[in-house]
């Protein structure tokens, strides 16, 4: 029988069908200009050559012997890194998560101290640790296993510097992938294996991490990436040799010469193809298990001598995972050269490089830059954050797989593409806008002010971290919340602030704080994006202090360990809103 109370209800219905498409809106317009456009233009660029196709700079790229070297040497670096993170990730996380013993909690805290500083911050204080006469060297020669005239070359060329240093910082991403894969095995399955007799061992090989390996490829995929196309690392060692520094001295003649444009597609597409293998090899298994939600993770106390294994292996790696910082620390702590030279540690140490930070006008001005630029950074990945989520979770939309995948291609596509794109297609003389007026231009060319860019690059690259985190909290509060408020009257953009909002307010909280600390330290970016001064942000600034023969590494040093210290303060925060969840967050 009609009601009066009906009337709300198909208000709210015919509000909905209509909010949908306003809502599409600015999510298309944001995603086509600040994410395709750039990809669109870079892919033009690299085959359309003075007004014909033309695939010569990519036969160059085959043909070249030096080209070819870039692709090889980054590759290697890439595979070497996953496979350094794997021996490192799977015993702490089989450790961590399957044995109980005192001081867990704490370690499973202080092993993801690594992630919260960039390596190439860390490899400005290695060089005094694994330097021909640096510390390692002298404690060996000290020790005498070595003589003094006949030092140990560590980093050799610098490949293995740069390994070694990528694998200290994204372990903890492999780890948290891990370890939330070991959390999906039914405990169920390897006691049924332990009853026909396998022993721990083999049921770990057999049945375990088969099971866990759709989260295991997860992580690998995304260390991969990310050490395939590492900028700031190799730069400080000087490992020039790979695609990523190769497009950075480019960054310069990006309108002039097209080379650049096809060796970011071919870092495109090489980790577009190793996406696809990953997916490939696990979508055609099955992982699925039976009454996953009534069982729980699999723990045994662990012996004494257990205990022993997990404290020397556990504590082994925390100790090496965390020389690079301290490292940073000691060099910014130390007055000048003649103070750490040809000695284990510095002579002296003194205050004075962070009274620099805080004070010089090259350093205090870089740390309000990014300050800002994190900030609406932040804000602008929290709007598009809530809009996507909430469509994708409460609203049936046309193409909602598209538009989630679109919104996760951030976290699959490397910096230094976007912001290589970003440098040729926002250019004055672009399509998009050279029929603009000169006050819009000269916001947008990061020739003239990249402050624009800055902001949105940040945003686009750590929009999959606010994404997920508000899409798990919305997937975990029920609608009926939202459609008891709507049948008494409230339009749905008012249950949304009033009712779901409120209710995922840590998930919001915790994907605020992951974007904003991650922009702080964004490297390729900032140093392909930030062309003056006076717009550099802290990683930027870092860069073209360690560049400076005289004292520059000290002050670098510094700045280093007060962005670490920022980073450090926001994931505890995050960790604290998120938990045991923290590791979603880096999920493809």
């Amino acid at each position: 029988m009609p009601s009066k109370y009906n009337k709300p209800i198909a208000f709210a219905a015919r509000s909905v069908d209509s909010s949908v498409f306003l809502l599409l809106l600015p999510i298309v317009l944001f995603f086509t200009v600040f994410l395709i456009y750039p990809l669109l233009y870079i892919f033009k660029e690299s085959f359309w050559i003075g007004g014909n196709f033309s695939l010569s700079y990519f036969k160059l790229i085959v043909t070249d012997g030096n080209a070819r070297e870039l692709v090889t040497n980054s590759f290697k670096i890439g595979i070497a890194v996953t496979i350094a993170t794997t021996f490192v990730s799977l015993p702490l996380a089989y450790f961590l998560t399957r044995y109980r013993f005192p001081g867990r909690s704490t370690l499973q805290g202080v092993i993801l101290i690594p992630i919260i500083m960039p390596p190439f911050v860390g490899a400005i204080g290695m060089q005094k640790f694994f330097g021909l006469y640096g510390s390692v060297n002298m404690f060996l020669t000290k020790i005498g296993l070595i003589e003094f005239a006949e030092p140990i070359d560590w980093f050799g060329s610098g490949f293995w510097g740069v390994v070694l240093l990528a694998t200290l910082h994204l372990y903890p991403i492999m780890y948290l992938n891990v370890v939330a894969a070991l959390s999906n095995v039914d405990r169920s399955l390897e006691e049924a294996a332990e009853n026909m007799g396998a022993s721990r061992l083999k049921v770990l090989r057999t049945v375990t991490f088969p099971l866990m390996l759709p989260g295991y490829f997860a992580g690998a995929i995304l260390v991969f990436i990310w050490a395939f196309t590492d900028l700031g690392t190799p730069l400080i060692l000087n490992y020039n040799e790979v695609i990523a520094v190769q497009i950075f001295r480019q960054v310069t003649d990006a309108n002039v010469n097209p080379m650049g444009y096809a060796l970011v597609v071919l870092v495109i597409l090489l980790t577009a193809i190793a996406f696809y293998v990953s997916k490939r090899y696990t979508g055609n298994k099955q992982y699925a298990m039976l009454g996953r939600g009534h069982v729980s993770t699999r723990e045994v106390q662990a012996s004494m001598r257990m205990r022993l294994v997990i404290y020397i292996v556990v504590g082994g790696i925390f100790l090496i995972a965390f020389l690079p910082h301290i490292s940073v620390v000691l060099t910014s702590l130390t007055p000048d050269a003649s103070q750490w030279n040809f000695s284990v540690f510095p002579q002296s140490y003194t205050p004075k490089h962070y009274e620099t930070v805080f004070t010089h006008n090259d350093t205090l001005p870089s740390i309000k830059n990014s300050l800002l630029y994190s900030t609406f950074s932040t804000l602008l990945a929290l709007i598009f954050g809530i809009l996507i989520s909430y469509l994708l979770t409460r609203k049936r939309i046309p193409f909602k797989n598209s538009i989630d995948a679109i919104a996760m291609l951030p976290l699959a596509l490397p910096g230094v593409a976007l912001a290589f794109g970003y440098v040729g297609s926002f250019a004055d003389t672009t399509l998009l806008l050279r029929h603009l007026p000169d006050q819009i231009v000269s916001k947008l060319d990061p020739r003239q002010n990249p402050i624009a860019l800055l902001i949105i690059s940040y945003a686009v690259r750590r929009l999959p971290y606010m994404l997920r985190s508000i899409y798990a909290g919305l997937q975990q509060t029920s609608v009926t919340f939202e459609e008891a408020s709507q049948n008494l009257g409230a339009s749905p953009a008012r249950s949304l602030y009033k009712i779901t909002l409120p209710l995922v307010a840590a998930n919001i909280i915790a994907g605020s704080i992951l974007v904003f600390s991650f922009s702080m330290l964004e490297v390729a970016d900032s140093l392909i994006l930030s062309m003056r001064d006076q717009y550099n942000p802290i990683t930027k600034a870092i860069w073209n202090l360690s560049q400076r023969p005289v004292g520059g590494a000290y002050v670098a040093s510094a700045m280093g360990v007060v962005g670490m210290f920022i980073l450090t303060a926001c994931l505890i925060a995050a960790g604290r809103f998120l938990g045991n969840r923290l590791g979603e967050i880096f999920k493809v």
